[in-house]
């Protein structure tokens, strides 16, 4: 039996414009949109249709499993917390980022990591969850551990995104070590002598680990089809590297000269949904505010607020003049869908998965009023 549901009296975003119209999901697909009519179906009383939210870089469901130090919560469980809350922000894909090399101070280890994937992958095979998952492997190359986390993944199918990071002090996003010291020394309770031997450490396992770990691990993301990222890239000389390395996606550069170097290399610039909203980096880097004004950004993700995503698509399409809404829609959507090779979702056209949020704005605030995935409601 086919499985039909209509769309009427919607503002519907497609890839390049609006339109006031009606729109059909049949078997799970995108079967009609049409300018002006007026059919008989669900009324959308005058709300944007957008196209479901692709995000690829959320750290959110680590914090459900180990809500507070040697805390372990139930991974099932933990997966469909963290499930319900992307699908009710309308993320209808979503890649899960998951740490991939730990230094002795994290709270989590390799196996709990494990245990959240296999929960990810349980629940897709049950059809316990609202969106579509796949997975990001955050790859923490100065971490001693680096390579043996990342062979618990060697066979994962749902692995799409590795990104290539080094946290160490003095690298990329904490070149500054005031700003390291701030995040680091007050996090951890160090006293100043503690927090000296803490970087001396941090820096030695960067200069041993990193540069072998990168190499490997491209080689075999290239091998597996796997798309790679750079992170926190802040010099030229930091993207350099990322071309030779094969990378396409450059995440959270942290200077406008990386971002640039990046967006003139073919790169998508992703940068937070967070530092948008904010208009500054939590770390003090480059506001993506600026980039996105200077047509420096492609991608968008939620990092850690998953709520942000759609709040930056329409912030961005609202007060920055060079950017229409279709546009800053795109960033949350068809960029980064097409940036990991989902070819089948991320804008509203005919044959394109039904994945699709109907949204209302109220005092300028995204109100998710209903999700599909697939033509079926999940939200």
């Amino acid at each position: 039996m086919t499985a039909e549901t209509i769309l009427s009296n919607a503002r519907i975003v497609l890839a390049d414009e609006i339109i006031d119209g009606s729109l059909v999901m049949r078997d799970g697909l995108i079967a009609d949109i049409s300018a002006g009519a007026v059919r008989a179906g669900e009324d959308m009383a005058g709300d944007f249709i957008i196209p479901g939210l692709v995000e690829l870089h959320t750290d959110h469901l680590e914090g459900h499993y180990a809500p507070r130090p040697k805390v372990r919560w139930n991974p099932i469980a933990a997966v469909l917390a963290h499930d319900a809350q992307v699908a009710t922000a309308g993320i209808t894909t979503v890649l899960d980022a998951l740490r991939v090399g730990m230094d002795e101070d994290a709270d989590l280890n390799a196996a709990d990591i494990r245990k959240l994937a296999d929960a990810i992958e349980d629940s897709l095979r049950m059809d316990r969850l609202r969106a579509d998952h796949f997975i990001h492997l955050r790859c923490e190359v100065s971490a001693p551990d680096c390579l043996r986390a990342f062979a618990n993944f060697e066979t994962d199918e749902r692995v799409k995104l590795a990104s290539l990071m080094d946290h160490a002090p003095g690298q990329r996003q904490f070149v500054n070590l005031e700003t390291y010291a701030y995040y680091y020394q007050r996090k951890l309770k160090l006293t100043d002598r503690d927090f000296q031997k803490f970087c001396e450490k941090r820096m030695g396992e960067s200069a041993r680990n990193s540069g072998a770990n990168r190499v490997f691990i491209a080689a075999a993301c290239h091998e597996r089809g796997i798309v790679l990222a750079s992170h926190d890239d802040a010099t030229t000389g930091h993207v350099d590297e990322a071309i030779e390395q094969g990378v396409r996606v450059a995440e959270f550069p942290t200077t406008e000269e990386a971002a640039r170097a990046s967006k003139d290399a073919g790169l998508g610039v992703l940068m937070g949904a967070p530092n948008v909203m904010r208009g500054a980096s939590h770390s003090g880097n480059v506001s993506a505010r600026t980039l996105a004004s200077d047509g420096l950004l492609d991608i968008l993700s939620s990092d850690y607020i998953p709520f942000s995503l759609i709040q930056s698509a329409f912030f961005l399409g609202d007060v920055v003049d060079s950017i229409s809404l279709p546009q800053a829609v795109a960033m949350v959507s068809k960029n980064p869908a097409e940036a990991v090779g989902l070819s089948d979702r991320g804008v509203i056209e005919e044959g394109r998965r039904a994945d699709l949020v109907r949204v209302r704005l109220d005092d300028h605030v995204p109100v998710v009023r209903t999700v599909w995935r697939q033509g079926r409601r999940v939200a």
